[in-house]
């Protein structure tokens, strides 16, 4: 039996809701990401303190065992017939979105004051249509990442330098049955380290080819699979670029491809739905607005993209990646800041305060510092900046900016 990794962070939000009746809790995020081992660290956690079993009812709707109620209506009867009338009941429903007209039950059960319930979904649209209109403004969501390195660390099975387990976060993945499987959970495999690397394959295939068949496929009506692919492997090729659907659309044609915009335009929607993607918007800092154009893209997890492209490549930008996912973890709301022509990587938002983020693999002359510098020099108020390096020195600081070393950075 695997170890269920902790998610404090995680704990801490659901408790924090934990028998507001009146607002239903969403987790949502990527498959795999731990949304359904978050439910029974919430469900032990209470169970340690004072609830009892009988007050609990989990149901996986990805489960057999539970495919008749699939039927919204005999999932409403199901669940009220099980309830305890003089306490609080606590219902978690694991991927709902596989409820044909879900939404009808979930809007009853929460009239009732002594139910508190709790939802999941491995895709977007469980929070857009009929229930954002039924609820109304009575639900909170969750959103739930991989592992953040912190946490990988936290659950790696021996002591190895940080950087060395670094880059074993980036090619094993941060999906928490990957490091679950590395081979020093169990001695037998450590005879050949091979066979471990062999299973994360392909655990990480059967995970995106899920993703791609019952997330993207199955919702987005996709006719050509092989296009499809095509346009995944360009968008994880090119994280942290900008990217439009016209260069998508020039980079098929080059290879004798033809689609239309309005396809693509449905494929890369798939890919935020899905939540294998994160679209980073550019904002003004100057001018204090958000601009319409020149987006960029963040995958879920590197891990993903080294085994789709079957490479590391561009190292700057997978740090750079890596730094938005954890802004992300952290609450912050991420865009692309423009200073007059300079790109600041982040401005990160949270609670009415901003921070300034540059990420750079190395500063190993001073031109590159400079570089690095000017753009986060050229925002002319004070709030927090900080350059993020993966080069190994104590905190320096440079005109107010902070200079961090970035795995210390990911770690504090």
């Amino acid at each position: 039996m695997k170890k269920i990794i902790e998610r404090p962070q995680y704990l801490k939000t659901l408790l924090s809701w934990q028998n507001k009746a009146d607002t239903i809790k969403i987790i949502t995020g990527i498959r795999r990401c731990g949304k359904s081992s978050m439910f029974k660290i919430f469900q032990k956690y209470m169970l340690n303190n004072g609830i009892l079993p009988s007050q609990i009812q989990t149901i996986n709707f990805e489960d057999a065992d539970f495919s008749d109620l699939l039927d919204w209506k005999k999932l409403h009867d199901y669940l009220k017939s099980r309830l305890i009338d003089d306490k609080m009941n606590y219902i978690f429903l694991d991927e709902i979105q596989n409820v044909p007209d879900f939404e009808r039950a979930v809007n009853s059960l929460r009239l009732q004051d002594n139910i508190d319930l709790y939802l999941t979904g491995s895709n977007s649209r469980i929070l857009s249509g009929e229930l954002a209109t039924l609820l109304s403004g009575r639900y909170v969501t969750i959103q739930m990442f991989t592992l953040s390195f912190r946490e990988y660390i936290s659950a790696y099975p021996f002591a190895m330098a940080k950087d060395d387990i670094f880059q074993d976060y980036l090619r094993n993945s941060g999906f928490p049955y990957a490091i679950q499987m590395t081979a020093a959970q169990n001695p037998l495999l450590l005879i050949d380290a091979k066979w471990d690397t062999e299973q994360i394959r392909l655990f990480l295939k059967g995970l995106f080819d899920t993703i791609v068949l019952k997330d993207i496929v199955e919702r987005k009506n996709v006719k050509d699979v092989s296009r499809l692919t095509r346009i995944i492997k360009f968008m994880f090729d090119n994280i942290g670029s900008e990217t439009s659907v016209r260069n998508i659309k020039n980079m098929l044609e080059t290879e004798g491809l033809k689609i239309d915009a309005a396809t693509i335009e449905n494929y890369l929607d798939g890919l935020l739905d899905a939540f294998v993607m994160h679209r980073a918007s550019r904002y003004d800092i100057k001018g204090k607005q958000h601009l319409k154009t020149n987006a960029k893209y963040y995958l879920a997890d590197i891990g993903l993209r080294y085994f789709l492209l079957g490479r590391e490549g561009d190292v700057g930008h997978i740090l750079e990646n890596v730094v938005y996912l954890e802004l992300l973890r952290r609450g912050y709301e991420v865009s692309i800041g423009k200073i007059n022509d300079f790109e600041v990587d982040f401005v990160a938002a949270k609670n009415g305060s901003v921070e300034y983020y540059q990420v750079s693999q190395e500063l190993s002359s001073k031109a590159t510092r400079d570089r690095e510098l000017k753009a986060l020099d050229a925002i002319k108020n004070h709030n927090p900046k900080y350059l993020l390096t993966m080069d190994k020195f104590f905190a320096e600081e440079y005109r107010g900016i902070r200079v961090l070393n970035a795995l210390d950075w990911l770690c504090d």
